[in-house]
């Protein structure tokens, strides 16, 4: 059918010509989605403000050629499902984490439908929205979650490559995490991290909210340096919302001592 429904988080929005907008849209059944909401930025728009990024909405949409995913399709109507951007926008954190999530979920999913990136991208959203978690934890798990679904799950206890108990202390980014002094790579990306914060990547990606609300700022903003690293190694590039995230660790007062690599 060339007109459907389907729900959808808003990933990113760019303005076209004096009154529409180009959306990047993460759908819940047809992965990523790139479509058109003609006159939306006018002000008498009916639903423009509903198509924000973080938001998620009801969409109905329209392609010529739905086999033709490379094509912009149209967004006919939305009727909001739940919208976070007020609440995200008011704390800096909060954006800054949300932000470098709906960028990883743009990098990494294509038109394919991804139901549990779909499911771990709302759940993000919603514990950075309701302050559940410190945010900037909440965005490392996020990210470390979303790789392993993308296929690049990291070990963060066990070597990567001979299965040698931990702890250990260099991660290697090309074996997949955590290394042995006999199977750590001489050359290559690699990052050194002491037991604490292995033990706080560990629980990031296991989702151990108990282990990882005991540690440090200082042991946070480590394991952070290491799982945008990571995340870059594999995505190819930094993330440019990777910029915000430094920041906001730079001006969180508790973690002033530590700065991030840019």
């Amino acid at each position: 059918m060339r007109s459907y429904g389907e729900e959808v988080v808003v990933l990113r929005a760019q303005p076209l010509g004096e009154a529409d907008r180009i959306l990047t849209l993460f759908g819940r059944e047809r992965g990523k989605i790139r479509a058109v909401a003609r006159g939306v930025r006018r002000t008498n728009s009916k639903f423009g403000g509903r198509l924000e990024p973080f938001a998620v909405v009801d969409a109905q949409l329209y392609s010529k050629n739905p086999e033709d995913r490379s094509r912009l399709e149209t967004v006919t109507q939305a009727v909001t499902v739940e919208s976070y951007a007020e609440r995200l926008v008011a704390d800096f954190e909060c954006y800054a984490a949300a932000s470098v999530m709906v960028e990883t979920v743009d990098e990494i999913i294509d038109a394919e439908a991804a139901p549990l990136q779909y499911a771990l991208l709302i759940g993000g959203l919603r514990t950075l929205a309701t302050k559940a978690h410190d945010p900037l934890l909440e965005v490392g798990s996020y990210l470390l979650r979303a790789l392993s679904l993308a296929g690049w799950e990291p070990s963060f206890n066990e070597c990567a490559k001979c299965g040698k108990p931990g702890p250990h202390h260099r991660i290697s980014f090309s074996t997949g995490g955590a290394v042995c002094d006999d199977c750590a790579p001489s050359s290559g990306a690699t990052m050194v991290a002491d037991t604490d914060t292995m033990r706080l990547l560990w629980a990031l990606l296991a989702g151990n909210w108990r282990v990882a609300g005991q540690s440090q700022d200082a042991i946070r903003a480590a394991a952070s340096r290491i799982i945008k690293a990571y995340a870059s190694f594999h995505i190819g590039r930094p993330l440019r919302s990777f910029t915000a995230l430094d920041e906001a660790w730079r001006i969180r007062p508790s973690a002033a001592s530590t700065p991030q690599d840019q």
